[in-house]
């Protein structure tokens, strides 16, 4: 609360932890005035990303979207800054509660297409390149486990092993195929179904600690790769922001088989910091909203 004080100008009357977000200690702190949310990140693998998050955030503000979180920059105009070994943001605090159903998808479509109509020049941000590297990630993870045969975890993948091999090949295919191509790049959220503030009437997007330059694809995968109805909610929601692009199959696919490493090597990051990797198998092994996401994907063909 000091440190907010000196930093940031604000009197806090009190602050306590906000049960927001993944990574990093999330806290709320009242003033008399207003209320803030404060996000510190101390994770060496994700630092990066987070600090890249905040002029991508502050560009989409200075275009006129407000439905996500306002960042408060300290007194000398910075948008972040260290603390404790952390980087620190400080947001607006925004009410509401985090929802994701199939109710909740128009008004999700409908943000991003705004964001994806502001023009990109001018940020640093990322770029797909259509990789399949996070795969190799997740196998020298695998091995990595192997120094322990006794971990559950490491039974848990053998006995997925022909579905796993089985994606990483489809992730290969449909990374080289999507590769070299960038047209209909617009900045993208990357988890925005996941991240949706519901205040009523209101709705926000918070967490775009991967905002990257990509296709629409990287948002739209999990509804459309398997819903019909949700390709043509996202194609209305991008033709009323006058924005003329069909979502590719190859991109949904390749989407959807990198998130599947992706989060992979997540509950593995955990793992190895931790020493537990709480939901990893339900996401795995228990039949889920992940397992539609593929049926429709195995269908996709080079």
């Amino acid at each position: 609360m000091d440190f907010i004080r000196q930093t940031y100008g604000l009197e806090a009357i009190r602050i306590a932890p906000a049960k927001r977000g993944f990574f990093g200690e999330t806290w709320r702190l009242d003033t008399l005035q207003a209320s803030y949310f404060l996000k510190l990140d101390y994770s060496a693998t994700h630092q990066e990303s987070y600090g890249h998050s905040f002029p991508v955030m502050a560009h989409l503000s200075n275009h006129g979207i407000d439905c996500i979180s306002r960042i408060v920059s300290t007194t000398q105009g910075e948008l972040c800054v260290r603390f404790d070994g952390a980087v620190l943001g400080v947001f607006d605090w925004i009410d509401g509660e985090n929802i994701e159903n199939d109710d909740t998808k128009p008004t999700e479509y409908q943000m991003l297409a705004r964001v994806y109509a502001v023009p990109t020049e001018g940020i640093d941000i990322p770029n797909e390149n259509f990789s399949a590297e996070v795969a190799d990630v997740f196998f020298g993870q695998w091995e990595r486990l192997k120094h322990d045969p006794a971990n559950e975890l490491m039974s848990m993948f053998e006995q997925n092993r022909e579905k796993i091999t089985h994606r990483a090949e489809r992730l290969r295919l449909f990374a080289h195929r999507c590769r070299g191509d960038t047209t209909g790049f617009v900045i993208t959220h990357g988890d925005a179904g996941g991240n949706v503030i519901v205040d009523g009437d209101r709705y926000s997007i918070v967490d775009w600690d991967y905002a990257m330059l990509a296709p629409p694809e990287r948002d739209a995968w999990v509804m459309c790769c398997r819903e019909g109805w949700a390709q043509e909610v996202f194609h209305n929601a991008l033709k009323e922001r006058g924005i003329d692009y069909p979502l590719r199959p190859e991109r949904l696919a390749f989407y959807a088989y990198h998130f599947f490493f992706y989060y992979l090597t997540e509950f593995l990051n955990a793992f190895f910091a931790t020493g537990s990797a709480p939901g990893l198998k339900e996401y795995l092994v228990e039949p889920g909203w992940v397992e539609g996401c593929f049926e429709g994907a195995d269908r996709i063909t080079i």
